[in-house]
């Protein structure tokens, strides 16, 4: 197959690997999940596929078989590190993927959220994102105590729909406040000159006043404004609600087809829903997500599969399940490209082994289809317009503040 068009990549991580048994491998080294040095080297590898961004899972929440309840399991992963301090982390021990850890917006004060996430662009020199998160849960929300949320057992509760809608129109106010928050101080907003005793040109600062039934901000922020102006901004979405949310408020949406139809259906759901919600500029960004066991020299990817499967509780996922050679997982990419699909985001079933087998094998594979660029993604690059997320992703790095009368960052 012959693509026109090169797509974008994404890297999913989560623990030792979306196979609940991923942990058990001997390379997934099960005693040092929680150190840092466990995170440097799966970004080493993922930033070796030349992959644009790697997202970070995270949730109040501990990890459950069951999505709506707690289970009692102990031979699964429990537990994760807090995803924006590992984003920020791995900010240093990289130097061109864009890194977007999940955050939720259900639990955390906006305030907080902008300034740590405005803080992983600067220490990432322009490579910061955010995956947007809700929390429907009502363990979740006993972990704060803080609001009142009742008690699902799944989507066909009566209170799942008028819940669904709350929580997202929360989550567009608190995206749009943290756009806010980013955009109150002016590029040029730091003067830091000695001779004059001028750190700051006050009238650059701007109050933001944000009043929902939800919270309540006034800013400026404590953070200057983001090196890529406003971080890119990702949502996972399902159904019509957040398709709704990540045409208001995000640049990316991450979606789950199962096969060609339902990816066609999908996309399609994605693009009417922007027309829904009255979206202008940029178009949604769509990747589709892809689990992925890879074939290695000793052992199918299918095979591997089947035995972790037998280690305890079968792969389940709300994507796509590929476990193959790097040409089976290239077709089903390339079916994604033809219903127009902007790339895909892969999911490692067991993250130290697949890993390594994405950047040898498969982007390979989708360099000789043209699905991908030959050329290094993360060579040198002269200034933050190259190595920025916003950049790589092809999106505007020119980002006017609302606030300033004119636009001063450079595009």
């Amino acid at each position: 197959m012959t693509a026109s068009r090169s797509i974008h990549l994404g890297i999913a991580l989560d623990g030792a690997g979306w196979h609940p048994a991923a942990w058990r491998e001997p390379h997934s080294r099960p005693t040092e999940l929680f150190t840092a040095q466990h995170w440097k080297d799966l970004a080493s590898e993922a930033e070796r596929t030349g992959a644009e961004l790697l997202t970070i899972e995270d949730a109040f929440g501990l990890q459950s078989a069951d999505p709506f309840a707690e289970d009692e399991r102990t031979d699964e992963v429990r537990g994760r590190l807090d995803a924006v301090l590992v984003a920020s982390l791995l900010a240093r021990t990289t130097t061109g993927i864009g890194l977007v850890p999940v955050a939720t917006t259900t639990h955390t004060e906006p305030f907080h959220l902008a300034s740590a996430l405005a803080t992983l662009d600067h220490v990432s020199e322009g490579r910061g994102g955010w995956q947007v998160r809700v929390s429907a849960l009502r363990r979740d929300a006993l972990l704060t105590g803080r609001r009142e949320i009742p008690a699902i057992d799944g989507p066909q509760h009566p209170a799942a729909a008028p819940l669904t809608r709350e929580l997202f129109a929360e989550a567009s106010a608190v995206v749009d406040t943290a756009r806010a928050l980013w955009d109150s101080w002016e590029d040029d907003a730091e003067i830091r000159d000695v001779a004059t005793d001028r750190f700051l040109d006050r009238e650059k600062l701007h109050r933001v006043d944000a009043e929902t039934p939800w919270f309540s901000v006034r800013g400026p922020s404590i953070v200057p404004r983001p090196p890529q102006g406003q971080p890119v901004v990702l949502a996972l979405a399902h159904a019509h609600e957040p398709y709704l949310f990540a045409a208001r408020s995000a640049d990316l949406v991450v979606v789950t087809p199962q096969d060609r139809a339902d990816a066609a259906r999908i996309h399609g759901e994605v693009r009417a829903a922007e027309t829904e919600a009255d979206r202008t500029g940029e178009p949604l960004r769509v990747l589709a997500d892809l689990v992925v066991l890879l074939d290695g020299p000793t052992e199918t990817g299918a095979a591997r599969l089947a035995r972790l499967d037998g280690l305890g509780r079968p792969l389940t996922s709300d994507a796509r399940v590929v476990a193959g050679s790097a040409a089976q997982v290239a077709d089903v990419i390339g079916e994604l490209v033809e219903a127009g699909y902007d790339g895909v985001r892969l999911r490692p079933g067991v993250a130290a082994d697949d890993l390594p087998r994405i950047a040898d094998d498969l982007v390979p594979e989708l360099r000789r289809r043209g699905l991908r660029d030959a050329a290094s993604p993360t060579a040198p690059a002269a200034s933050l317009t190259d190595t920025s997320l916003r950049a790589r992703l092809g999106l505007p790095t020119t980002v006017p503040n609302r606030f300033a009368t004119t636009t001063r960052r450079a595009s």
